[in-house]
């Protein structure tokens, strides 16, 4: 995950990439679904506003929604974008 810092009047923007890599059309829109619905979730909790760009591994296409969940909120935590843990 990449970010890029928004203009100060602009919102927060996520851009998903998958490649053939990850398999066919109907995996590849899997994984797209499954990050867009977890960056819906999260963009509201962004510190600052920001664009993001998402690259699919490979693993994201045997990873369950819990485990990319887990990995979005810690590269996010990673890049200063969320607040920390309480």
């Amino acid at each position: 995950m990449g970010c890029l810092l928004a203009p100060p009047d602009a919102e927060s923007r996520v851009g998903i990439i998958t490649t053939k890599r990850l398999g066919g059309a109907v995996v590849r829109n899997r994984i797209r679904r499954r990050l867009r619905e977890i960056s819906r979730h999260q963009l509201p909790d962004l510190t600052i506003p920001c664009w993001l760009v998402i690259i699919a591994k490979p693993e994201s296409a045997r990873a369950s929604f819990a485990d990319l969940s887990d990995e979005w909120l810690r590269l996010a935590r990673r890049l200063s974008i969320l607040p920390a843990r309480s």
